[in-house]
């Protein structure tokens, strides 16, 4: 099919994240359903983890071929992962566990409400899965943070959504699927997934690091974090996401981590940036000081839409999907990066 130029104008960005980071093929089958499903579909980047057993995409796009991938890559993800099965350290509640839009090009909030409601009504309908609303799409004011709609899980939910109204899905259900659970589908700013990785494999140290740290217990304004297990590398991590970087930027969280575990005696093996990140939130930042583990410019936002739209557009004059191929490719290889950045 022959690319067409995409309206920078009319551009959302969407970040769904699902449950499987272990087995390529599965990850790169998921993939191919969300990039597969409208042509106006960007691949901007994917991370997986696999001690986290997740992978995180960020697509761009017109809201009606997000919404499109968002279906075609739900029912992937339905088809092909089993929670029952499926055990990593990051917490979920879905095969497709999140589906954020996030507003980009002149597209406002109220127009990603509106996407984020049909997603969710096509997911429903089309894949079967049933749909919590979260963040700027919340219909219930207690579900707008994205930890409070996720909650104990799969496990959890599957217990009590069927009997438990306060824990039944927005859309579909009440009970969740048996095997896919159900996914979150909201609206939210541009955040940073940043993560700081300890010199230690003491998960309750990196645990009471992330209730310091993180804005609900006390800690640093707009952030959220989690101790994680990384058995895999025999370490442990502060997970964090940076819901507004103007007011915590990776540095400040960076700093306020490594004192807290220099208090314990411990040391930081080394920093993360997931996905893709504003070239604000690092501005005037030298990588080395934060330990940043393969960071490369290529993963500022601004650059690697450019770099997609650049590609549609020779796709588009050549006439062919030559150009558009090559920039759906995974730009940031098959890296271990986290994704945390959807919590």
């Amino acid at each position: 099919m022959t690319a067409r130029p995409v309206d920078p104008e009319r551009l959302v960005e969407s970040v769904p994240n699902f449950s499987d980071g272990q087995r390529p093929a599965v990850v790169d089958e998921v993939v191919a359903a969300f990039a597969g499903a409208h042509p106006e579909v960007l691949v901007l980047d994917r991370s997986s983890d696999p001690d986290h057993d997740r992978t995180v995409l960020t697509l761009a796009g017109p809201g009606e071929a997000l919404v499109a991938a968002a279906v075609a890559g739900a029912a992937a993800c339905a088809r092909l992962i089993d929670l029952r099965r499926q055990h990593g350290a990051h917490p979920r509640m879905g095969a497709l566990d999140v589906l954020p839009f996030v507003p980009l090009g002149r597209v406002g909030v109220a127009e990603c409400v509106a996407l984020a409601e049909e997603a969710g009504r096509r997911l429903v309908a089309e894949a079967g899965i049933p749909v919590y609303f979260y963040g700027a799409a919340a219909r219930r004011p207690e579900r707008a943070a994205l930890p409070a709609v996720r909650g104990g899980g799969f496990e959890a939910l599957r217990e009590a959504a069927p009997t438990d109204p306060a824990s039944a899905p927005d859309l579909g259900g009440p009970a969740l699927h048996p095997t896919a659970g159900a996914t979150a589908v909201g609206v939210r700013p541009f955040l940073v997934a940043y993560n700081v990785e300890l010199a230690s494999d003491d998960l309750g140290l990196a645990r009471s690091i992330a209730a310091l740290v993180r804005e609900r217990d006390g800690g640093l304004p707009a952030v959220r974090a989690l101790g994680i297990p990384l058995p895999r590398r025999r370490r442990v991590q502060v997970s964090m996401n940076l819901l507004d970087f103007r007011v915590t930027p990776p540095a400040a969280a960076f700093a306020a981590v490594a004192a807290a575990a220099a208090r314990a005696g411990v040391g930081v093996a080394g920093s993360e940036v997931v996905g893709l990140v504003p070239e604000a939130a690092l501005a005037g930042v030298d990588a080395a000081d934060l330990l940043l583990h393969g960071f490369s410019p290529d993963q500022f936002l601004e650059r690697r839409l450019t770099q997609a739209l650049a590609a549609r557009a020779a796709s588009s004059a050549a006439g062919d999907g030559s150009a558009l191929a090559e920039a759906g490719r995974d730009p940031a290889g098959s890296g271990a990066d986290l994704q945390g950045g959807a919590r």
